[in-house]
């Protein structure tokens, strides 16, 4: 499955902000809109971003391409990407994860996850990665 959309790091944001009650309900509206399969995805992205910064403190992550090098493939509640990446600060990483989501898309259930190497800058464009 191919999203072209980058809601993980504004809902990610919006949890930070003050009022942060007020802003999960929020949070929970825009997921609402959104179709369950863009919904699920987008919630195991922002969960893949808090595990790898729970995982490495040295590292901020704060976009996700779920299809980067791969398509992403969502199968029932669970997402398969094994071509990701994710950003922290101004770099890039290869990551591939799976995750399972409630049948609704509003929680994750489970995520495995393994981050790999930094991308190299020449690479980017090719795949869709910007710079912070």
């Amino acid at each position: 499955m191919t999203c072209p959309f980058r809601l993980a790091s504004v809902l990610v944001g919006a949890l930070a902000l003050p009022g942060a009650a007020q802003a999960a309900k929020s949070v929970a509206d825009q997921m609402l809109a959104l179709d369950l399969d863009t919904r699920i995805e987008q919630r195991c992205n922002a969960r893949a971003m808090g595990e790898i910064s729970r995982a490495n403190r040295t590292m901020r992550p704060d976009e996700l391409v779920a299809y980067a090098f791969k398509d992403s493939e969502l199968k029932d509640d669970v997402v398969r990407a094994p071509g990701a990446a994710v950003r922290s600060g101004n770099a890039w990483y290869r990551l591939s994860y799976v995750c399972r989501a409630t049948p609704d898309g509003l929680d994750v259930l489970w995520l495995s996850f393994r981050l790999g190497p930094e991308i190299p800058r020449s690479e980017w464009e090719d795949h869709q990665l910007v710079p912070q």
